[in-house]
């Protein structure tokens, strides 16, 4: 933009003004600045990672809809009006292969998902999603401002994927918070679910249910009751990777490093795998703040549920329609 202005010579303080700037701009290091991202860098990051997975595969970003400003519809509150989308990755099958729904956890994305992708299509057919707010979906504005509006965001918009993509019934898979939203799911639209598969699912107990001492005594010291601020002021993992800018991508890779260094097998990522998937991982987390907002109304301080899962097991008519694997 500095040297389209200073190419103008109707406007010379201007000129004068955008070739300091610009001159200013060049002297400042460039570790130091800021690194760009957007659900586009997301997509494109989504790509790169997932050339790696051997099996054909389709990526689109399905229509859920659109509302106008002020719809008491939870996901279409915003300031917006344009179409919803929840990025879709579905991967090639053989015929009449059952359907397999991915369903990711917190602060992740479909992506996290690649090496497991061909094992997985040898004998259904994949469908990954990018739940609404997170990856390379539609980021709206977050305005749930309770745990029942926060879970309606999740499973209703999920709901709205699966008439868009003509869906009958399927197996859900969902790992980690992804776990909670498809048990969610799968009480509210049992019909829709055959079998649900929760990986490490989270939500299954509540603080009061756990009786952890060790939580109750952190609590009382003044690093707890920081942490806890924290917590309920929405002060999530990614906004720390936002604020460190230039220093954000190091602090992702770190953390890809140590979390997915190594297999359960003991196969190490390669260094191409590593690298693609942190920098995926990075443009994931530092995107415009969505859908990770909703970590306060479902967990209380501790990652425990507000609304357990268990307190609803514990009746098995919930259950009865659809089968555990």
């Amino acid at each position: 933009m500095a040297e389209e202005l200073g190419s103008s010579a109707s406007a010379p303080t201007t000129t004068s003004s955008s070739s300091s700037w610009a001159k200013t701009r060049s002297l400042w290091p460039s570790i130091l600045r800021w690194i760009p991202t957007s659900v586009d860098h997301i997509i494109a990051a989504e790509k790169r990672l997932l050339s790696l997975v051997k099996t054909p595969y389709v990526v689109e970003q399905v229509n859920i809809g659109s509302g106008p400003p002020g719809s008491k519809i939870r996901w279409f509150r915003s300031t917006s009006d344009e179409p919803r989308f929840i990025n879709t990755a579905t991967f090639q099958s053989k015929e009449d292969s059952p359907t397999l729904v991915m369903v990711h956890g917190y602060a992740a994305s479909q992506g996290f998902f690649f090496r497991n992708f061909d094992a997985l299509a040898n004998r259904f057919k994949v469908i990954a999603i990018d739940q609404l707010g997170w990856g390379g979906s539609s980021r709206p504005d977050f305005t749930c401002k309770s745990t029942e509006e926060t879970e309606a965001w999740f499973i209703d918009s999920f709901e709205e994927w699966r008439k868009a993509k003509n869906l009958g019934s399927f197996i859900l898979l969902g790992h980690s918070f992804g776990g909670y939203v498809a048990a969610k799911y799968a009480l509210k639209h049992p019909e829709h679910v055959q079998h649900l598969i929760l990986v490490g699912p989270a939500g299954f107990s509540s603080e009061s249910e756990s009786k952890s001492e060790w939580l109750a005594k952190f609590r009382e010291t003044w690093k707890g009751a920081v942490l806890n601020h924290l917590w309920e002021s929405n002060f999530t993992p990614q906004k720390v990777v936002r604020g460190l800018g230039p220093w954000g991508p190091d602090l992702v890779n770190r953390y890809t490093t140590a979390r997915f260094g190594a297999y359960s097998t003991g196969e190490v990522l390669t260094e191409e795998e590593s690298k693609l998937l942190s920098d995926y991982v990075y443009h994931t987390l530092a995107a415009k703040a969505s859908g990770e907002l909703c970590l306060k109304y479902i967990f209380s301080f501790g990652a425990f549920a507000r609304m357990p899962l268990i307190q609803r097991s514990d009746n098995p008519t919930y259950f009865y329609p659809f089968s555990f694997l």
